[in-house]
């Protein structure tokens, strides 16, 4: 049964073990309370699934859901999805962690201005730098067959829309977030990027800079609107 007002926030984590803790507070300190943190626990090989597993034991509404295996953030999402309650979806990464007043502020801006999705920019860790930092005068349905205008840890998102949408692709191993978000805007869904950056990124582990070939080429799919090989 969906919870009318609750948000749930899906969180895939794999070896995480220096940010999780950070990650998980600025989740469960949020100024809109009525929240479910439902974790992805993706194969870690390090400490990450026993801190994991003592949020949960500490907080009721923390829900920890191990993978037996390795099987990435895509997959690893939509089972988290499919595990939540809320009518709402919020996503967070284990790195990153979120303003306080994150998920309030978004749902506020949301239900005011009628809207399916909502993201915000993001400040980069260790630095005065706020991204993305491109023109918010540009339709998105232009700025997203240019580059990914999304942040992804940033999306609150209406659940029916998103189930509507068939979840993340599983056949975009990375980028899901940017075809989802791309095939929306296309679709006309209205959306909105917030300019108060309400996320905190962590850039060192971003797997945009670790695996940069593999990201270009699904990105490259996205725009070019075709399935990965």
């Amino acid at each position: 049964m969906i919870n009318e007002n609750l948000v749930s926030v899906v969180m895939s984590v794999y070896n995480s073990e220096r940010t999780i803790k950070m990650s998980i507070e600025s989740i469960l300190n949020q100024t809109y309370k009525d929240i479910e943190l439902i974790i992805i626990e993706d194969g870690s090989s390090d400490n990450t699934p026993f801190i994991c597993k003592e949020y949960e034991k500490e907080h009721e509404n923390v829900f920890v859901y191990p993978n037996n295996k390795n099987i990435g953030l895509t997959k690893s999402l939509n089972i988290g999805i499919k595990k939540s309650k809320g009518k709402f979806i919020a996503r967070q990464d284990a790195d990153d962690f979120s303003e306080l007043h994150r998920i309030k502020t978004q749902i506020e801006i949301m239900t005011s201005d009628n809207l399916d999705a909502v993201s915000s920019r993001a400040r980069v860790i260790n630095s005065k730098k706020v991204i993305p930092n491109y023109s918010y005068y540009l339709p998105l349905r232009y700025l997203v067959k240019i580059k990914n205008p999304f942040i992804h840890g940033t999306l609150l998102i209406k659940r029916n829309i998103i189930d509507e949408a068939g979840l993340y692709n599983e056949k975009f191993y990375y980028s899901q977030d940017y075809k989802l978000m791309y095939d929306l805007v296309l679709r006309k869904h209205k959306i909105k990027i917030i300019k108060e950056p309400l996320y905190n990124l962590n850039m060192t582990n971003n797997i945009s800079n670790i695996n940069s070939q593999e990201q270009k080429y699904y990105a490259d799919c996205v725009k070019k609107n075709i399935e990965p090989k």
